[in-house]
């Protein structure tokens, strides 16, 4: 026997169907009216800049009070330039950076007026959150807190920034990446500095940066850049961790070309130094042995600079640099030795030797080697050729 459900039941059912619809809808104005604290914390993410040390963008967190009436900036990427024995600690990787503040409109205006736009993700805290994260930044503001041993790609500003969202909020967010699965740490920087046509930069990071650099980041080391964080935060797997956004729009960055290239120059060394050797007169002689010298002795230092970077700093990715296959710091030695020496056309053939294999197998290393410096590697070995042949 089928029973019949009546016309008022099923109105009562539809009542309160609707008013758990209605109730859902305003959950977060119910949950926001509970909010007492009257803080808002935001991600900022300002653009790249034109200067080097901007040209990877800046990540930040601001924290609005309506209590206090108070609009703070709170910022991991300072240091003090004019600490004692800045350039070594800095090349030392013994540089300490440390947590500052700053008012929000002197914040904003000094990236605006850089032509830098910045962008604010509003988070999506609870009330108990919002107050553990203020609490945790004002301690850490504390002088016996607040500095941190700086490191480019694993502990800067930004992943600073990361680890705090994920720390506070629960449950804790899946951050997923923001570049494809097989990006390395060279791959990342290089985009940056191939926008913004910063090629005697890209050498110089190449030469200094070692075989570390170009292992496969993981989704949440991809996050050492702030676009990425940026990104990253957008995309939360597991809920919304953004609740508002807002864009604060300075300009476009005109970005320099440079058409004096490291390859350019490279290869015009390198016809210069086979410009002097075609030279049959004593003087082009003399001044091609000169300029051998000064070559050799140019790369021996590069050389011995690597290897200090290499054994006696603190950097991690300058470690294990391939650079040091072209740049042999023994060159300091061989250069001050007299040509007829026994010891010098050995050297020298065995320098050749080495080029020549490195040249073959120049894109089969484990580290990603500037194609610019190719140029610079044929003409080392058209100076110790001549070397050679001077001995024979």
């Amino acid at each position: 026997m089928r029973l019949k459900v009546s016309p008022l039941r099923k109105t009562n059912k539809l009542i309160r169907f609707a008013l758990m619809l209605l109730l859902w809808q305003m959950n977060p104005f119910i949950t926001k009216a509970q909010d007492s604290s009257r803080l808002r914390i935001s991600l900022l993410t300002c653009a790249p800049g034109d200067e080097l040390y901007s040209i990877f963008g800046h990540s930040a967190i601001r924290i609005t009070d309506s209590n206090s009436v108070s609009d703070i900036v709170y910022n991991f990427g300072t240091f003090n330039f004019g600490e004692k024995d800045f350039y070594l600690k800095f090349m030392r990787g013994k540089l300490l950076y440390y947590l500052s503040t700053e008012d929000f409109n002197d914040f904003s205006f000094s990236y605006l007026a850089s032509n830098r736009n910045i962008r604010e993700q509003v988070l999506q805290l609870s009330q108990e959150e919002k107050q553990l994260l203020q609490a945790w930044l004002n301690e850490n503001l504390q002088e016996n807190n607040r500095y941190y041993l700086y490191d480019f790609f694993l502990d800067n500003c930004t992943t600073r920034l990361r680890d705090l969202i994920e720390k506070i909020r629960t449950p804790q967010p899946i951050l997923p990446g923001a570049m494809p699965p097989t990006t390395s740490f060279r791959d990342a920087i290089h985009l940056y500095l191939e926008k913004g046509n910063k090629q005697w930069s890209k050498l110089g990071i190449d030469l200094l940066l070692g075989a570390k650099t170009d292992r496969i980041m993981t989704a949440s080391e991809q996050q050492f850049l702030p676009d990425n964080l940026m990104l990253s935060v957008d995309s939360c797997r597991n809920y919304d961790l953004v609740l508002d956004e807002n864009n604060y729009a300075a300009g476009k960055s005109n970005f320099r070309d440079e058409w004096f290239s490291p390859l350019f120059f490279f290869s015009l060394m390198l016809m210069i130094t086979l410009g002097l050797r075609a030279g049959k007169n004593q003087k082009l002689r003399t001044a091609a042995e000169g300029w051998d010298n000064f070559h050799l002795f140019i790369t021996g230092f590069l050389g011995f600079l690597l290897m200090l970077m290499w054994v006696a700093t603190d950097h991690k990715m300058t470690k294990d640099n391939y650079n040091l296959l072209w740049a042999w710091p023994v060159h300091l030695i061989m250069v001050f030795m007299p040509s007829y020496h026994p010891i010098v056309k050995g050297y020298f053939r065995l320098h050749v030797t080495f080029l020549l294999c490195l040249l073959i197998a120049w894109t089969f290393l484990p580290q990603q080697l500037n194609t610019a410096l190719i140029p610079f590697v044929i003409q080392m070995i058209v100076i110790g050729f001549y070397r050679i042949r001077k001995n024979t």
